[in-house]
């Protein structure tokens, strides 16, 4: 009786297990159906070319409804194909066609923020088209005059980062004169605000990170013993 009682005990915690492990999938996905009714900005990384989406919760054939703004099919010619939405597998926000294929599939990356690659175009963002604005708001605060400086405060150089274009997403920065050596050697010629750090690339294509700090400062990442902060002029 002992054996036949243990027996019945390691079965049943057996298609618990089963069932729960049905069930958390199931659970996943439908928190993510859930939380993506609303307006997104679809666009590419940095925001050079974007459109507004509207993912809705009523069905539509083979997916959910959406709507693109009439700006859409000029800023991103691909969206032409968009006609609604879902979700696949745990994670994925499918943007599909007409029979349900995939136009482009998004992965969250970050709270709030998808990201997608097409092949031989690169990768595109979606995310809250409020935390997108804000972001907007946010790059174009950072136009104008900075200074790089050493830990110790020490001014090592001073640069322009503009609003010109110079490639897809990237914008042009120039270097003031007499900077430090190691900064005029790495020079670099273009800057983009990305997932809230200014990159800093050069010709080469080495690229140089910071990020904020608690003082308003932005750090170069990963911080050093001496670090090096671009403070705002």
């Amino acid at each position: 009786m002992t054996f036949l009682r243990g027996f019945a005990l390691r079965v049943a915690a057996a298609v618990t297990a089963m069932t729960l492990a049905q069930m958390i999938p199931a659970q996943a996905q439908d928190t993510l159906k859930k939380a993506m009714p609303g307006q997104w900005e679809l666009s590419t990384t940095e925001r050079s070319k974007t459109c507004v989406v509207t993912l809705k919760g009523d069905a539509a054939g083979q997916g959910y409804k959406l709507e693109l703004e009439p700006a859409c099919k000029t800023a991103l010619p691909f969206t032409r194909g968009i006609v609604a939405w879902s979700i696949k597998g745990l994670d994925i926000v499918r943007l599909q066609d007409a029979a349900g294929e995939s136009v482009i599939d998004f992965t969250e990356v970050e709270a709030g923020i998808f990201e997608g690659l097409r092949q031989g175009e690169g990768v595109y963002i979606l995310q809250d088209l409020a935390a997108a604005r804000s972001m907007a708001k946010s790059m174009d605060q950072m136009i104008g005059d900075w200074a790089m400086v050493r830990g110790n405060g020490q001014p090592i150089c001073g640069l322009t980062l503009t609003n010109t274009e110079a490639g897809p997403d990237n914008f042009q920065v120039f270097l003031k004169p007499r900077c430090d050596a190691a900064i005029a050697q790495f020079n670099p010629t273009q800057w983009r605000l990305e997932r809230g750090q200014i990159i800093l690339m050069s010709k080469s294509g080495a690229a140089w990170q910071f990020e904020a700090d608690d003082n308003a400062q932005w750090r170069r990442v990963p911080d050093t013993a001496d670090p090096l902060i671009m403070l705002r002029q």
